[in-house]
């Protein structure tokens, strides 16, 4: 009895002497609140879609997923936050296509370097809409004009290198026509213009332009996606005069690089069966988006690869600066 006891006491001792970090492997993922930060301010839609999936992921897991909003410098704050975070897993970014953006306009191209693809979620089409005073009812027909009218036609945006003003930057290059670049501070005061007459035309994301364009005060001419949308089936897309025209908003998680491949396969799994769950996908549905197939990590890294290169050809294409 003696000799088993000594041997429990050395074997607790030695538990007791293991590094804290070995001990941490031991728990199971996730053993304490994870955060998730956000580079977008509280109420837009990086916020809504974070928030809606982190219950999801908290009933999932057991665990509270915490939305932090951490606005500032096109998503930059947010993303450096978490680039030094601790590679654990309880730090995620809700990354999108400022990412991208970003990556090719700062010549930032080690954001795959710093951050791990986790999952995306959804991809929200951006609308070419114009006032309705614009004398223009189709895609070529804005073309034509803009080119009989060089240097004459306003094109609002959310602020200078945000996926609006880029979607109008790709659409000048591979159009051929010059239009003035007119920056705002957020999607609300570049519409209130755009509804006045004061600016002509504008490519934004669905969730903000949809129930002016329903009711009438603006006018769609075209879908930014490579394919039609749901939320607006008979609107053509811009490919369809352009080929392979595709500029578009889209969300996604990740984590800081390295971090386990196991921690990543749990995150992964758990986003997946949220996006794919009826009432999560109705609610992204309604905010305008489509869904993101369900797919490994690998899947949504190149996605945001992808959108790296093509941000990067627009970028030399325009000779953009970030301000």
């Amino acid at each position: 009895m003696r000799l088993r006891r000594r041997r429990f006491l050395q074997l607790a001792g030695a538990a007791l002497a293991l590094p804290p970090l070995r001990r941490a492997r031991a728990e199971t993922y996730p053993a304490r609140a994870v955060h998730v930060v956000v580079g977008q301010a509280s109420g837009s839609s990086s916020d809504i879609v974070s928030r809606l999936i982190a219950q999801r992921l908290s009933e999932r897991l057991g665990q509270q997923f915490i939305v932090e909003d951490r606005p500032g410098a096109g998503g930059n704050i947010a993303t450096e936050a978490v680039e030094h975070a601790p590679a654990d897993g309880y730090t995620m970014l809700l990354v999108n296509a400022q990412n991208s953006i970003n990556a090719a306009l700062y010549n930032k191209t080690d954001f795959l370097h710093d951050i791990a693809p986790v999952a995306g979620i959804f991809r929200v089409p951006l609308v070419m809409e114009v006032n309705p005073n614009f004398p223009a009812r189709t895609v070529p027909e804005f073309i034509a004009y803009a080119k009989a009218n060089p240097g004459k036609i306003n094109m609002a945006s959310a602020g200078k290198g945000g996926p609006q003003h880029l979607a109008g930057e790709l659409f000048k290059v591979m159009a051929g026509v010059d239009m003035v670049h007119v920056p705002y501070r957020g999607s609300t005061p570049a519409l209130t213009d755009l509804l006045a007459g004061q600016v002509q035309v504008m490519f934004d994301v669905t969730p903000s332009s949809l129930p002016h364009i329903r009711a009438g005060r603006l006018r769609a001419l075209a879908i930014t996606t490579a394919s039609r949308a749901a939320v607006l089936p008979e609107l053509p897309t811009i490919a369809e005069f352009l080929p392979g025209y595709e500029a578009s908003a889209w969300l996604g998680f990740g984590v800081p690089a390295n971090t386990p491949a196991a921690t990543i396969e749990i995150l992964n799994r758990a986003i997946n069966a949220a996006i794919v769950d009826p009432q999560i996908k109705a609610r992204l549905t309604d905010l305008g988006g489509m869904v993101l197939p369900p797919g490994p990590p690998a899947d949504f890294g190149k996605l945001i690869a992808d959108d790296i290169a093509k941000w990067v050809r627009v970028v030399k294409a325009t000779g953009l600066k970030p301000t």
